[in-house]
């Protein structure tokens, strides 16, 4: 498959997701030109986590076959590290659009930046020449961004709604994000340990559902009112 081809399908499982949230917020569509804005955020976020991770490997060594070294790389260099940067822009920026003004539209705005992160990833795994990896993101690593970005967006919208737990939602949704997308990329890394990649599936599908459960929640809380 050619590398121009490769590129294009990049694009397309982040695009079905970002339409797919799209539609879902019915009350009050976001403007194209901010829900672009922040799939540009996603991708700077990635540049900068996968920047300051190369920085950080050179004064941390990670044993490619040790347990506690890869728990340790995918919980801070990948967890904590490339959801802190999605928060950074989204709490930073974001927050503060005028037209976030509904709960809701803290999933969106998160999605359409876990969207933009994941698809940079899958472009710079193209451009490496590394096409089987980048197929298995596409299938994989993309939704489980948009799963991690609806977690942080749900507790972004709570801390819009409640102003008294601003700052209490802004942190959960940081760190549970990153705790789930650390338990993910965990497990996928220890893919030497025979059977351990179903862990990482399973742990995908846990995450899903409850996605699925705060989407239905805060969509329930919005047509109620």
């Amino acid at each position: 498959m050619s590398t121009t081809l490769l590129i294009l399908l990049a694009f397309v499982p982040g695009l079905l997701i970002a339409l797919f949230i799209y539609l879902r917020d019915m009350r009050e569509p976001e403007p194209y030109s901010l829900l672009l804005m922040s799939v540009l955020f996603g991708a700077v976020a990635f540049f900068l986590s996968r920047g300051i991770g190369f920085l950080l490997h050179n004064f941390v060594y990670i044993d490619n076959e040790d347990v506690v070294h890869q728990m340790i790389a995918a919980f801070l260099f990948v967890g904590l590290l490339s959801e802190g940067f999605k928060f950074l822009l989204l709490r930073g920026v974001t927050y503060y659009y005028k037209n976030f003004n509904q709960p809701f539209d803290g999933i969106v705005y998160a999605v359409m930046v876990g969207v933009g992160y994941a698809t940079a990833e899958n472009i710079l795994a193209v451009i490496n020449g590394d096409a089987d990896t980048a197929m298995l993101r596409m299938i994989t690593t993309v939704p489980a961004n948009a799963v991690f970005a609806v977690i942080m967006g749900f507790f972004l919208g709570e801390a819009k709604l409640f102003k008294s737990k601003t700052v209490l939602y802004s942190l959960l949704g940081l760190l549970l994000a990153a705790l789930a997308h650390g338990y993910y990329d965990y497990f996928m890394q220890l893919m030497f340990v025979k059977g351990l990649w179903i862990q990482a599936g399973i742990s995908l599908v846990i995450v899903i559902v409850l996605t699925q459960l705060a989407l239905k929640y805060r969509k329930d809380l919005e047509v109620s009112n």
